[in-house]
Protein backbone atom coordinates (compact mmCIF):
# COMPACT_ATOMS: atom_id res chain seq x y z
CA UNK A 1 0.00 0.00 0.00
CA UNK A 2 1.27 3.62 -1.04
CA UNK A 3 -0.25 6.77 1.10
CA UNK A 4 -0.04 9.62 -1.07
CA UNK A 5 -0.52 13.48 1.00
CA UNK A 6 -1.64 16.24 -1.12
CA UNK A 7 -3.30 13.81 -3.45
CA UNK A 8 -5.15 17.07 -5.23
CA UNK A 9 -2.05 19.46 -5.34
CA UNK A 10 0.23 20.04 -8.06
CA UNK A 11 2.50 17.32 -7.73
CA UNK A 12 0.17 14.88 -5.83
CA UNK A 13 -2.77 14.72 -8.89
CA UNK A 14 -0.24 13.80 -11.11
CA UNK A 15 1.66 11.66 -8.54
CA UNK A 16 -2.07 9.80 -8.09
CA UNK A 17 -2.78 9.24 -11.45
CA UNK A 18 0.87 7.92 -12.21
CA UNK A 19 0.31 5.31 -9.60
CA UNK A 20 -3.53 4.09 -10.01
CA UNK A 21 -1.98 3.65 -14.06
CA UNK A 22 0.34 1.44 -12.79
CA UNK A 23 -2.37 -0.53 -10.88
CA UNK A 24 -1.16 -0.27 -7.33
CA UNK A 25 -3.21 -0.39 -4.25
CA UNK A 26 -3.15 3.74 -3.05
CA UNK A 27 -4.33 5.16 0.23
CA UNK A 28 -5.08 9.08 -0.14
CA UNK A 29 -5.54 11.66 2.53
CA UNK A 30 -7.45 14.06 1.65
CA UNK A 31 -8.92 17.24 3.62
CA UNK A 32 -12.13 17.48 0.81
CA UNK A 33 -12.07 13.91 -0.58
CA UNK A 34 -14.66 15.74 -2.90
CA UNK A 35 -11.83 17.28 -4.71
CA UNK A 36 -10.41 14.43 -6.05
CA UNK A 37 -12.22 13.12 -9.45
CA UNK A 38 -15.15 10.51 -9.08
CA UNK A 39 -12.36 8.17 -11.06
CA UNK A 40 -10.20 8.19 -8.86
CA UNK A 41 -12.11 8.15 -5.70
CA UNK A 42 -13.36 5.17 -7.30
CA UNK A 43 -9.87 3.47 -7.38
CA UNK A 44 -8.42 4.34 -4.02
CA UNK A 45 -8.56 4.45 -0.04
CA UNK A 46 -9.42 7.60 0.67
CA UNK A 47 -8.89 8.85 4.81
CA UNK A 48 -10.37 12.24 5.01
CA UNK A 49 -8.73 15.06 7.06
CA UNK A 50 -5.59 16.13 7.02
CA UNK A 51 -2.07 14.50 7.78
CA UNK A 52 -1.29 17.08 10.47
CA UNK A 53 -3.77 15.21 12.35
CA UNK A 54 -1.79 12.31 14.53
CA UNK A 55 -5.26 10.01 14.13
CA UNK A 56 -5.32 10.69 10.53
CA UNK A 57 -2.14 9.77 9.86
CA UNK A 58 -2.44 6.80 11.96
CA UNK A 59 -5.44 5.36 10.58
CA UNK A 60 -3.77 6.03 7.02
CA UNK A 61 -0.27 4.33 7.87
CA UNK A 62 -1.69 1.48 8.84
CA UNK A 63 -0.78 -1.35 6.42
CA UNK A 64 1.36 0.88 4.58
CA UNK A 65 4.49 0.30 2.69
CA UNK A 66 5.21 3.27 1.35
CA UNK A 67 4.53 7.39 1.97
CA UNK A 68 4.86 10.36 -0.10
CA UNK A 69 5.15 13.24 2.28
CA UNK A 70 4.89 16.99 1.36
CA UNK A 71 4.11 19.66 3.90
CA UNK A 72 1.48 21.99 2.06
CA UNK A 73 2.35 25.97 2.74
CA UNK A 74 0.43 27.91 5.81
CA UNK A 75 0.24 31.76 3.83
CA UNK A 76 -0.75 32.86 7.39
CA UNK A 77 1.69 30.57 9.54
CA UNK A 78 2.75 32.63 12.52
CA UNK A 79 6.33 30.00 12.81
CA UNK A 80 7.41 28.94 9.27
CA UNK A 81 10.04 26.12 11.17
CA UNK A 82 7.18 25.38 13.60
CA UNK A 83 4.51 24.42 10.83
CA UNK A 84 7.09 21.99 9.02
CA UNK A 85 8.29 20.41 12.21
CA UNK A 86 4.58 20.69 14.08
CA UNK A 87 3.05 19.02 11.06
CA UNK A 88 5.48 16.44 10.41
CA UNK A 89 5.88 15.16 13.72
CA UNK A 90 2.58 13.21 14.09
CA UNK A 91 3.89 11.39 10.97
CA UNK A 92 7.21 10.33 12.07
CA UNK A 93 5.20 9.02 15.07
CA UNK A 94 3.28 7.09 12.87
CA UNK A 95 6.07 6.18 10.47
CA UNK A 96 7.61 4.40 13.70
CA UNK A 97 4.52 2.54 15.30
CA UNK A 98 3.61 1.39 11.74
CA UNK A 99 6.50 -0.15 10.52
CA UNK A 100 6.67 1.84 6.89
CA UNK A 101 9.24 0.81 5.17
CA UNK A 102 9.97 3.92 2.93
CA UNK A 103 8.98 7.90 2.83
CA UNK A 104 9.91 9.99 -0.25
CA UNK A 105 9.05 13.35 0.33
CA UNK A 106 9.35 16.81 -1.22
CA UNK A 107 12.29 18.97 0.57
CA UNK A 108 14.85 21.32 -1.54
CA UNK A 109 17.99 22.07 -2.92
CA UNK A 110 20.54 23.63 -0.60
CA UNK A 111 22.40 20.74 1.75
CA UNK A 112 25.92 21.63 2.48
CA UNK A 113 26.04 24.68 0.06
CA UNK A 114 26.77 26.90 2.89
CA UNK A 115 23.62 29.21 2.49
CA UNK A 116 20.98 26.92 4.09
CA UNK A 117 21.02 28.05 7.48
CA UNK A 118 19.12 30.94 6.85
CA UNK A 119 17.61 30.45 3.57
CA UNK A 120 13.65 30.54 4.84
CA UNK A 121 11.42 28.20 3.65
CA UNK A 122 14.17 25.78 2.81
CA UNK A 123 15.83 25.69 5.97
CA UNK A 124 12.35 24.58 6.84
CA UNK A 125 12.05 22.06 4.46
CA UNK A 126 15.71 20.13 5.54
CA UNK A 127 14.59 20.49 9.18
CA UNK A 128 11.70 18.45 8.35
CA UNK A 129 13.82 15.95 6.31
CA UNK A 130 16.31 15.58 9.27
CA UNK A 131 12.94 14.65 11.55
CA UNK A 132 11.76 12.13 9.24
CA UNK A 133 15.24 10.85 8.84
CA UNK A 134 15.65 10.37 12.54
CA UNK A 135 12.48 8.04 12.82
CA UNK A 136 15.42 5.66 10.74
CA UNK A 137 13.09 5.01 7.92
CA UNK A 138 14.48 4.59 4.73
CA UNK A 139 14.17 8.14 2.58
CA UNK A 140 14.75 9.79 -0.50
CA UNK A 141 14.48 13.28 -0.18
CA UNK A 142 13.29 15.00 -3.71
CA UNK A 143 15.28 18.39 -3.90
CA UNK A 144 14.23 20.63 -6.45
CA UNK A 145 14.77 24.68 -7.60
CA UNK A 146 11.98 26.64 -8.82
CA UNK A 147 8.29 25.08 -10.65
CA UNK A 148 8.18 25.68 -13.80
CA UNK A 149 4.78 25.54 -12.89
CA UNK A 150 4.68 28.58 -10.94
CA UNK A 151 4.76 30.84 -14.12
CA UNK A 152 1.20 29.91 -14.57
CA UNK A 153 0.56 32.24 -11.09
CA UNK A 154 1.95 35.43 -13.98
CA UNK A 155 -0.05 34.43 -16.66
CA UNK A 156 -2.54 37.55 -15.92
CA UNK A 157 0.55 39.77 -15.93
CA UNK A 158 1.62 38.32 -19.04
CA UNK A 159 -1.21 38.36 -20.81
CA UNK A 160 -1.99 42.14 -19.64
CA UNK A 161 1.48 43.69 -19.56
CA UNK A 162 3.71 41.38 -21.51
CA UNK A 163 6.08 40.76 -18.59
CA UNK A 164 6.95 38.74 -15.39
CA UNK A 165 8.87 39.19 -12.59
CA UNK A 166 11.18 37.53 -9.61
CA UNK A 167 13.54 38.88 -7.12
CA UNK A 168 16.33 37.33 -9.09
CA UNK A 169 19.02 39.08 -11.11
CA UNK A 170 17.92 38.93 -14.91
CA UNK A 171 21.18 36.65 -15.68
CA UNK A 172 21.40 34.09 -13.19
CA UNK A 173 21.20 30.81 -14.53
CA UNK A 174 19.69 28.00 -12.61
CA UNK A 175 17.87 24.72 -12.80
CA UNK A 176 13.99 24.56 -12.95
CA UNK A 177 12.20 21.52 -13.39
CA UNK A 178 8.96 20.86 -13.84
CA UNK A 179 5.77 18.94 -11.74
CA UNK A 180 5.46 16.56 -13.68
CA UNK A 181 8.45 15.51 -13.58
CA UNK A 182 8.67 15.76 -10.04
CA UNK A 183 5.46 13.29 -9.98
CA UNK A 184 7.02 10.85 -12.39
CA UNK A 185 10.07 10.54 -10.02
CA UNK A 186 8.43 9.90 -7.18
CA UNK A 187 5.88 7.51 -8.65
CA UNK A 188 9.28 5.48 -9.76
CA UNK A 189 10.83 5.83 -6.28
CA UNK A 190 7.52 4.43 -4.22
CA UNK A 191 6.67 1.66 -7.12
CA UNK A 192 9.84 0.15 -6.17
CA UNK A 193 9.78 -1.41 -2.71
CA UNK A 194 13.18 -2.88 -2.98
CA UNK A 195 15.53 0.36 -1.40
CA UNK A 196 17.33 1.53 1.57
CA UNK A 197 18.56 3.94 3.10
CA UNK A 198 18.43 8.11 3.24
CA UNK A 199 19.69 10.64 0.99
CA UNK A 200 18.73 13.41 -1.54
CA UNK A 201 17.53 13.04 -4.93
CA UNK A 202 17.61 16.35 -7.07
CA UNK A 203 15.74 16.55 -9.67
CA UNK A 204 17.19 19.30 -11.82
CA UNK A 205 15.50 19.49 -15.21
CA UNK A 206 17.72 19.67 -18.84
CA UNK A 207 18.89 22.76 -18.42
CA UNK A 208 19.92 26.02 -16.77
CA UNK A 209 18.11 29.19 -17.31
CA UNK A 210 18.51 33.00 -16.53
CA UNK A 211 15.31 34.82 -16.11
CA UNK A 212 16.46 37.01 -19.02
CA UNK A 213 16.82 33.39 -21.45
CA UNK A 214 13.47 32.72 -20.08
CA UNK A 215 11.40 35.79 -21.51
CA UNK A 216 13.26 35.07 -24.85
CA UNK A 217 12.06 31.59 -25.07
CA UNK A 218 8.26 32.65 -23.85
CA UNK A 219 8.29 35.19 -26.50
CA UNK A 220 9.59 32.97 -29.41
CA UNK A 221 6.78 30.28 -28.01
CA UNK A 222 3.96 32.63 -27.33
CA UNK A 223 4.40 34.59 -30.22
CA UNK A 224 4.66 37.80 -28.82
CA UNK A 225 6.86 39.56 -26.74
CA UNK A 226 7.63 39.14 -22.87
CA UNK A 227 9.98 41.10 -20.80
CA UNK A 228 11.55 40.33 -17.54
CA UNK A 229 11.54 42.59 -14.72
CA UNK A 230 13.63 42.40 -11.75
CA UNK A 231 11.89 43.38 -8.57
CA UNK A 232 13.32 44.72 -5.40
CA UNK A 233 13.14 42.21 -2.36
CA UNK A 234 11.51 44.72 -0.26
CA UNK A 235 8.47 44.96 -2.89
CA UNK A 236 8.40 41.08 -2.44
CA UNK A 237 7.90 41.49 1.41
CA UNK A 238 5.65 44.26 1.07
CA UNK A 239 3.24 42.58 -1.78
CA UNK A 240 2.95 39.23 0.07
CA UNK A 241 2.07 41.07 3.46
CA UNK A 242 -0.65 42.88 1.23
CA UNK A 243 -2.22 39.73 0.37
CA UNK A 244 -2.45 38.50 3.71
CA UNK A 245 0.77 36.66 4.10
CA UNK A 246 1.96 36.50 7.82
CA UNK A 247 5.30 38.19 8.57
CA UNK A 248 6.69 34.82 9.57
CA UNK A 249 6.01 33.60 5.84
CA UNK A 250 6.96 36.76 4.45
CA UNK A 251 10.21 36.98 5.64
CA UNK A 252 10.82 32.97 5.00
CA UNK A 253 10.26 33.12 1.10
CA UNK A 254 12.24 36.40 1.29
CA UNK A 255 15.49 34.74 3.17
CA UNK A 256 14.97 31.85 0.35
CA UNK A 257 15.33 34.30 -2.90
CA UNK A 258 18.03 36.04 -1.19
CA UNK A 259 19.70 32.35 -0.54
CA UNK A 260 18.56 31.50 -4.27
CA UNK A 261 19.86 35.02 -6.20
CA UNK A 262 23.54 34.06 -4.02
CA UNK A 263 23.47 30.28 -5.78
CA UNK A 264 21.81 27.79 -3.70
CA UNK A 265 19.83 26.44 -6.14
CA UNK A 266 23.87 26.07 -8.34
CA UNK A 267 25.14 24.29 -5.68
CA UNK A 268 24.10 20.53 -6.77
CA UNK A 269 25.97 19.64 -9.95
CA UNK A 270 23.73 18.07 -12.74
CA UNK A 271 24.33 13.99 -13.32
CA UNK A 272 22.39 12.35 -15.79
CA UNK A 273 20.30 10.55 -12.99
CA UNK A 274 18.95 14.03 -11.77
CA UNK A 275 18.21 15.09 -15.01
CA UNK A 276 14.57 15.01 -15.81
CA UNK A 277 13.41 15.26 -19.28
CA UNK A 278 10.60 18.19 -20.00
CA UNK A 279 12.69 21.80 -20.84
CA UNK A 280 11.46 25.21 -20.19
CA UNK A 281 10.56 25.36 -24.17
CA UNK A 282 8.43 22.12 -23.97
CA UNK A 283 6.84 22.91 -21.00
CA UNK A 284 5.85 27.05 -22.68
CA UNK A 285 4.60 25.12 -25.49
CA UNK A 286 2.12 22.71 -23.85
CA UNK A 287 1.16 24.29 -20.26
CA UNK A 288 2.39 28.04 -20.51
CA UNK A 289 0.56 28.72 -24.13
CA UNK A 290 -2.33 27.20 -23.85
CA UNK A 291 -3.12 29.03 -20.13
CA UNK A 292 -2.23 31.89 -21.71
CA UNK A 293 -4.26 32.19 -24.92
CA UNK A 294 -7.12 30.51 -23.16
Amino acid sequence: MIVITTPTGDIGHQLVENLVAAEEPVRVIARDPSRLPARIRAQVDVVEGSHSDAEVVDRAFDGADSVFWLVPPDFRTPSVSARYLEFTRPACEAVTSHGVGRVVAVSALGRGSGLEANAGLVTASLAMEDLICATGVSYRGLTMPGFMDNMLRQVDGIKATGSFSSTLAGDLKAPTCATRDIAAVAARMLLDHSWTGQQSTPVLGPEDLSCNQMAEIMSDVLGRAVRYQQQPIDGLRTDMLARGASEAMANAVVEMMVAKDHGLDNAEPRTPESTTPTSFRQWCAQVLKPAVLG
